[in-house]
């Protein structure tokens, strides 16, 4: 009976382990998906200044040429 009972608390301690890790993995994956979006926002406003940057670079080659 004794080791019942054993098996029952390893089993419940266990069990809350699993719906603590659970959790954690909920929200990390909550936080991966902002970080995701910060990330290709981040890109895109990169990709737009170098377009900008590129139709404003001197067409002229530079005068040691």
């Amino acid at each position: 009976m004794a080791d019942l009972v054993t098996l029952e608390e390893r089993m419940a301690h266990l069990i809350r382990t699993v719906d603590e890790l659970s959790d954690v993995v909920a929200r990390q994956a909550r936080e991966i998906a902002v970080l995701e979006r910060r990330v290709a926002m981040l890109m895109e406003r990169e990709a737009e200044r170098e377009a900008e940057a590129a139709r404003n670079a001197p067409v002229d080659p530079p005068p040691h040429w």
